[in-house]
């Protein structure tokens, strides 16, 4: 009997200590810097660092008790070369082991950006780089690459209008190619299949509704009225007159003060439609959803004319008098609105086809 408690005592000594070293072990390499401190911050890991540099950061940092710890845990799971970089939200209160599956699988801080509808591509890039995503430079770089263009199935000469306004959430300095990439996909899953019939029936290209739309956009945010903005511009081409619409000539005037003038609306740029008859080469901006569903689905008037009422809608008009009416009413303070032979966007209502009379051409317009 003495002899089998001698034994047990042997026995349970070894099981003592190994439990002893576990827990030990678990103390150094498993637990956390500080469980009560959950207070999170965010750690960057640079495209540039190995592993070894990673672990001495998060010790520095006071993200874990020792490198050692995370890196032979890193080692034994085989997964010191599967770290991504990018920024990640840490506290003390986590374990080795949640900082480095966090790390590995990728669970970064994604920043975030907000295209609005109407957005230019010359508005982008400081929009990426002020978010922290990517920088304007290489981003513009990026964007003037024909090839890369080809490679997203771009059919125009540039990228514009075919990067789709939307939030993003995308991680810190992320390559600029992947940014493109990722908005340009994004227009391909906004764009409905059942349109491509809808091309067919309007006889237009895709290249020719996202110009269509990117200038309905620019005269009006105004979901509403944007298919009405789009009847007159359909009802124009139709009729084969120029679109006259002011955004297009702001568009291809370098380094635009903001104050357009008649000698702008003279000047020949390929994007000026008061005079190149037909649709300008491309888009002019990013049109949102609703203006490429005006684009695709016009609302159906009679109407060649509009402008401003100073409300942030429009005036729609059939003939050139009542535009002239209009203008007199709503631009230059001549007259009163009651006399106004036109409507806004909401009291619109389906019409027949436009008379085949060919209305006569705009003065100096006030779209």
């Amino acid at each position: 009997m003495r002899k089998l408690a001698i034994i047990a005592i042997y026995l349970a000594i070894p099981i003592a200590a190994a439990i002893a070293s576990y827990k030990a072990a678990e103390l150094y390499f498993l637990a956390p810097l500080d469980p009560t401190n959950s207070t999170t911050s965010i750690f960057e890991v640079p495209a540039d660092r190995n592993f070894r540099e990673v672990a001495a950061d998060l010790e520095v940092k006071n993200y874990i008790k020792h490198r050692y710890a995370i890196r032979l845990l890193a080692k034994l799971q085989k997964k010191d070369t599967l770290v991504m970089a990018g920024e990640y939200e840490f506290s003390p209160s986590m374990t080795p082991q949640q900082i480095l599956d966090a790390m590995v699988e990728g669970k970064m801080i994604l920043r975030s950006v907000t295209l609005k509808e109407g957005v230019t591509l010359a508005e982008i890039g400081p929009l990426l780089e002020e978010a922290g995503i990517t920088q304007k430079g290489l981003f513009e770089e990026a964007l003037i690459d024909p090839r890369f263009r080809e490679e997203l199935k771009v059919p125009a000469a540039s990228f514009e209008g075919y990067l789709f306004p939307e939030t993003y959430r995308i991680q810190r300095n992320t390559s600029p190619r992947k940014v493109i990439q990722k908005l340009r996909n994004q227009l391909e899953v906004t764009w409905n299949p059942e349109w491509n019939l809808r091309l067919i029936e309007l006889q237009m290209t895709k290249h020719q509704i996202l110009t269509l739309a990117s200038i309905i956009e620019k005269e009006s945010g105004n979901a509403e009225e944007q298919p009405v903005v789009a009847s007159v511009f359909h009802n124009r081409l139709k009729k084969g007159m120029r679109l006259q619409s002011d955004p297009t000539v702001i568009y291809g005037i370098p380094n635009f003060n903001g104050n357009i003038t008649k000698l702008d609306l003279q000047t020949p740029t390929p994007y000026n439609t008061y005079i190149i008859t037909g649709l300008p080469p491309g888009p002019i901006a990013s049109p949102g959803l609703s203006a490429i569903k005006a684009a695709l689905y016009p609302a159906e008037t009679n109407y060649f004319y509009f402008v401003g009422n100073g409300k942030g809608k429009h005036i729609f008009s059939e003939t050139l008098d009542d535009h002239n009416q209009a203008v007199n009413v709503f631009q230059r303070g001549i007259g009163s609105p009651d006399s106004v032979n036109a409507v806004v966007a909401e009291t619109v209502a389906p019409q027949e086809t436009p008379a085949s009379s060919e209305p006569q051409p705009l003065p100096e317009p006030q779209t």
